[in-house]
Order: structure tokens, then sequence, then C-alpha cells
């Protein structure tokens, strides 16, 4: 089973990018966030027609997120019953028994801000939810845009970026606590070469000169990391035109 996330910073604009890409790397299941589509505009046809399930949940302008499988899901849940939230963020399904959990975490946009305490209130929600789903199924993944860089390997200049969001002390501490349920850094299992990123920003040719963070994560319960033979970062998308910021992250788990 392959299991992907992508954060493709509107749908509308790059759903012929995204069946491409699936065309190219025929997943079995592929995570999106920041659709920025309303429900009642959302590409089913076109996606079913490429020969996926669906399940969405989005709203205008902003968030969005949405799960496409190969395999029937059930048991979908939209949003966290843990944390009231009119932000389309959250979208699970279970899929041939694993649950899968798409998540689109708050940007936070600055420590001295309110979007910044949301972010954490937020992810403490999360982490509530977190330890329910983990401790009810076994093969659990949790695939998403973090808005966190885990360490200081994940970012292009740790030195530029001290005191900012995405890589302070309590986001990754947040990031941590997830380890800790436990789950694994589907990524960190496998010796990768330095300097590996999912997203780069538009400004100052960030991906020409590798300007980068890794903040799309595919976190995995220990049945299925104990299953994971590989996890890599394709790039190839951000080189397209007009591409998301983002880039897909692959997982791929041999399931008995």
């Amino acid at each position: 089973m392959k299991l992907a996330t992508w954060n493709v910073n509107s749908l509308k604009v790059r759903l012929p990018q995204v069946l491409q890409w699936l065309a190219d790397n025929p997943v079995d299941v592929l995570c999106l966030q920041e659709t920025k589509t309303i429900d009642e505009k959302f590409p089913q046809a076109e996606i079913e027609a490429a020969g996926y399930h669906v399940v969405f949940s989005g709203q205008k302008t902003y968030n969005g997120v949405a799960i496409l499988s190969r395999h029937p899901m059930t048991d979908v849940v939209r949003n966290n019953p843990h944390f009231a939230d009119e932000q389309q963020r959250l979208i699970a399904a279970t899929i041939k028994g694993v649950r899968v959990i798409c998540a689109y975490i708050p940007n936070g946009q600055a420590p001295d801000s309110d979007k910044y305490q949301y972010k954490l209130r937020w992810l403490d929600g999360l982490q509530q939810w977190l330890t329910l789903e983990v401790a009810a199924h076994p093969k659990f993944a949790l695939l998403g845009d973090y808005n966190i860089a885990p360490d200081d390997r994940d970012v292009h200049d740790p030195a530029a970026w001290v005191g900012q969001i995405l890589v302070s002390e309590p986001e990754r501490a947040a990031f941590r606590r997830m380890i800790d349920l436990p789950l694994a850094d589907s990524f960190r299992l496998f010796e990768q070469p330095a300097k590996l990123f999912s997203w780069w920003d538009y400004r100052q040719m960030g991906f020409r000169r590798n300007f980068g963070m890794r903040i799309d994560h595919i976190l995995l319960s220990p049945a299925l990391a104990a299953a994971c033979t590989a996890c890599v970062i394709d790039k190839v998308p951000r080189k397209w035109e007009q591409p998301s910021d983002h880039t897909p992250v692959v997982a791929t788990i041999e399931l008995v």
C-alpha cells in the first residue's frame, strides 16, 4: 500500500496536476490539503473517473482537505470531535483496515499572534483525538501538512529561522508528543540525503536555491512502521508550471 500526502494550494488550479501525478504515481491513498474548494464545487466526478473514491471537507478560499483512495472508505469523520472548529482542516476514513487521518495543521502566522495561540490549542485538541484513535486502530496513519519542521535537519538555514513559526519549541514539542503516542516519522525510518524538503517559498527563488523546509509528514503506528519499506519526497511536481509550493510525500507499506 502506498500512502501519499500533498498540499496542493488550490485544487481548482491544480486538478490537472493532481490527475497527472496520480496517473504517473498510482498510489493507493492520497491526502490533499488546502483544496480551497467548497463541497458543492469539489471535482468529484473527475477524481472518480481517474479510478479513485474520494471524501472531502471544504470551504471557500481557505483550508479544505480530501482523501482519495483506490479502495472503498468507511467510518468517515470530518473535523475533530474533541475540538470545535469552523475551519475545515481534518478528515478521517478507514481504508483496507488502515485508519487514515488527513490533516492541515494551522500555520500560526507569528509567535506573538492570536493565530499562533490557535495553532497550539488546535494541536492540543488533535493530540486528544489522536490518543483515542491510535489506541483504537493498530494500523493508523496521520498524513498532512503539519506546518512544523521537527528539527534543524528539516530547515534549510536553522539560524535564519530562530524565533519564527514552524520551528518554535512549543510546535516541536507538540510534534514530539505525537511521536510519543507512539507514532513513527516514516521519513526518518530510513537513511535520507541531507537537505531534503517538502515546501519551498515562492519568493526569492526558494525552490531553485533549495531554501526549503520539511513540514509535510506521514506518521505511522508501530504496526505500519514495521511494514514501511520506503518514504520519499517527490520533487517533480514542484518543477511543473504554476506548481504548489509543496510537493508530495509518499510512504510504501507492505501490508500482509
